[in-house]
């Protein structure tokens, strides 16, 4: 191959996030291994083999309906950057995968969200320690801001700007931002002093003398400041500790607990569905109404109306 046409090729191949390249990279090893075993072509692969190959992942190695659906679009992939037409359009596989979609589908089973009453308990329990300050502004900055732990962990000090209102944060690549166009984030005061996430940001930064880089860090066992960034997995760390502190069932709860808490407890005191897409920054409404649904499962609730 011509090398200026390797490297386009090359450039156009890493499009995807690198997270859905490693996983479109697994799913299609999976699938090579599969058809070998079978003695069957991979390349272009027969619609017919394909949807065995389905069948088998869902029936034979349990694999969830949106995992089988991502090696479909991982083999469709290889198919495509080898100039071969996807067999995913295909009348067998489409239907073996509504098949399977009605057979084996179940509703996403999310992580409970951190609502605003539990919340409030749980920056009760944050110790009055440098961790403890930096766990309590990541509970409300990660709360308040809707904020992934990925997106949270990212932050740099440099990302930050003061505003009367509050704080902009901006998240340089989000999970949803392929194009890196970057998404700024309004954090305003809070009422009461205690729980207000920019007063907590602001202590930590100046207990931490954080002055550039890594806006968490990790923190020693003598109570001083790591130079490093926090990883992603110790925020579902200090959610989970803190809620088990508050008698939580410390399994119904991750980092994402935060995220969803927002969007819950937003819906439960009637802010409008674009103002909290606007502080979540979800690309799909539809994922959003999930939490809005749950919210109003009460509030408006017809046998409320009933004397029972």
């Amino acid at each position: 191959m011509n090398p200026e046409v390797l490297e386009a090729f090359e450039f156009a191949a890493k499009a995807d996030a690198p997270n859905t390249q490693r996983a479109y990279l697994a799913d299609w090893k999976h699938f090579l291994a599969w058809c070998k075993n079978r003695n069957r072509c991979p390349l272009p692969v027969g619609p017919d083999d394909l949807a065995l190959y389905l069948r088998h992942c869902a029936e034979k190695l349990g694999l969830k309906i949106s995992t089988v659906q991502r090696r479909v679009s991982a083999i469709s992939e290889a198919h495509a950057r080898n100039g071969h037409k996807s067999p995913a359009g295909e009348w067998v596989v489409r239907n073996t995968m509504r098949r399977l979609r009605r057979d084996l589908g179940a509703p996403a089973r999310g992580k409970n969200p951190v609502l605003v009453k539990d919340l409030k308990a749980m920056l009760a329990q944050c110790p009055q320690t440098l961790a403890g300050r930096r766990d309590k502004a990541i509970l409300l900055v990660g709360f308040c801001g809707a904020f992934r732990r990925s997106d949270l962990v990212s932050l740099d000090i440099e990302d930050l700007a003061k505003a009367d209102e509050g704080l902009v944060l901006m998240v340089r690549k989000g999970k949803t931002d392929q194009k890196r166009e970057g998404r700024k984030i309004g954090i305003p005061y809070g009422k009461d002093p205690l729980t207000c996430p920019v007063r907590a940001l602001c202590e930590w930064i100046a207990e931490a003398q954080i002055t550039s880089g890594p806006l968490f860090r990790a923190v020693t066992k003598y109570g001083r400041p790591r130079p490093t960034r926090l990883c992603d997995r110790m925020v579902a760390e200090i959610v989970k500790r803190y809620c088990e502190q508050i008698g939580k069932r410390v399994p119904l709860f991750s980092g994402h607990s935060l995220r969803a808490g927002f969007a819950t407890s937003a819906a439960i005191a009637g802010a409008s569905e674009r103002s909290i897409q606007k502080q979540t920054g979800h690309a799909s409404v539809n994922v959003l109404r999930r939490y809005i649904r749950e919210a109003e499962m009460f509030r408006d609730n017809a046998l409320s109306k009933l004397d029972l």
